[in-house]
């Protein structure tokens, strides 16, 4: 018999065995770095020292009726911040997605004043729903320009979304006409347009209908990045674009639709938010992208593109979403407030920086490292 042919010696396997399933399980306990683990999750954990300190400062911080409204308020940045997700992915930024709020309600707000027909007196006044679709449909449309212009001509998405939120909070000032619609929400019987507030602001299983519209919303982009190929694509030409396209990515209308999520997202939220404050008003929405930015970026997602969750997005948008409402109830000055708001996303941003230098050394040293064992190999 050979030597080639001697029977191998099975592997001992058992809790006393030293065999390589128990070397690489210790292997693997080993490289477990808790500082690793504490940046990976620092959203999360960013998340749970916020709500303890402000537990501990106020005896109000964690009453149900102040937790529901942290998560009426957190749902809005939050459903927004989903958008916002999308774009970020590819690379991109969206500055538009808060005018595009207020465009959305004015928009509502003028329907539900009712349409005067051309050619006639007559006044139209549509159903509530068809007010809905046609208010989304805006935010939709802002986000298909966006998109159109940004993938087809290949101009830079900052500029085009800069000039998008002056376009879009001036049609909101020309729809408004310097005033904000308030009784008009409410409809008429007579219309058959009544029942706006009975279902946008209503509270099932006392959670205010933002909050579910983010949790239906959030799950539906979870299997959008996950388990549909349109994910597959987003991701990757978010990392590499070039590379993405020559391997038959359709990178233009991959880009085209993360513009119109973002703006139907954002109309969502300006439906929401008329029927949260029981008025239309020309401020609505401001500072919004920021909020959402800050959210995405705090959950982990890279401005560089190509990395980023779902889970960590709406983790981002709970940290602003309590720090706000702590530093409130602690009784901080709101321009210190801003200051504070600023340095966390400023934070959250060095953290990730500093995360992905510290990943590409290591990367780097493994490399040498491999390389000299191969080449004391082969010597």
């Amino acid at each position: 018999m050979t030597a080639t042919d001697a029977p191998t010696k099975p592997t001992p396997i058992g809790p006393n065995s030293a065999g390589p399933d128990r070397t690489s399980l210790a292997s693997r306990l080993r490289s477990v770095n808790v500082g690793s683990v504490l940046v990976e999750g620092r959203a999360l954990v960013a998340l749970v020292l916020i709500i303890a300190v402000f537990a501990l400062l106020s005896d109000n911080y964690l009453d149900p009726g102040n937790l529901v409204t942290i998560t009426k308020q957190v749902a809005f940045n939050a459903i927004i911040a989903l958008g916002m997700l999308m774009v970020i992915l590819n690379g991109g930024i969206d500055l538009s997605v808060g005018s595009t709020v207020g465009l959305t309600g004015a928009v509502a707000g003028n329907l539900f004043r009712g349409i005067d027909m051309p050619l006639t007196q007559a006044i139209m006044f549509p159903k509530v729903w068809v007010i809905v679709v046609l208010s989304v449909a805006v935010g939709a449309l802002v986000g298909y320009l966006n998109g159109l212009l940004i993938s087809r001509l290949r101009l830079a998405p900052f500029i085009v979304t800069l000039g998008m939120l002056y376009v879009g909070r001036g049609l909101t000032e020309v729809l408004l006409d310097g005033q904000n619609i308030t009784n008009e929400l409410r409809g008429q019987e007579g219309l058959g347009n009544t029942g706006f507030f009975e279902v946008f602001a209503s509270r099932p299983l006392g959670l205010p209908i933002s909050a579910w519209v983010m949790v239906a919303l959030a799950v539906l982009a979870s299997i959008l990045l996950v388990r549909s190929p349109f994910g597959r694509w987003l991701y990757a030409s978010g990392s590499n674009e070039r590379a993405a396209e020559l391997s038959g990515v359709p990178v233009t209308q991959v880009k085209t639709r993360i513009y119109v999520i973002a703006g139907v997202c954002a109309g969502i939220v300006g439906v929401l938010q008329i029927a949260n404050i029981s008025s239309a008003t020309a401020d609505l929405g401001q500072f919004y992208e920021l909020n959402a930015i800050a959210a995405v970026v705090i959950g982990g997602a890279a401005l560089s593109g190509g990395r980023g969750t779902v889970k960590g997005t709406i983790i981002g948008a709970f940290v602003i979403g309590f720090l706000a409402n702590g530093l409130v109830i602690v009784g901080v000055s709101p321009f210190w407030q801003q200051v504070i708001t600023g340095a966390v996303i400023i934070l959250a941003v060095a953290v990730d920086q500093i995360q992905q230098i510290a990943q590409r050394r290591g990367a780097a040293k493994r490399a040498v490292a491999e390389a000299r064992t191969a080449a004391a190999g082969a010597a």
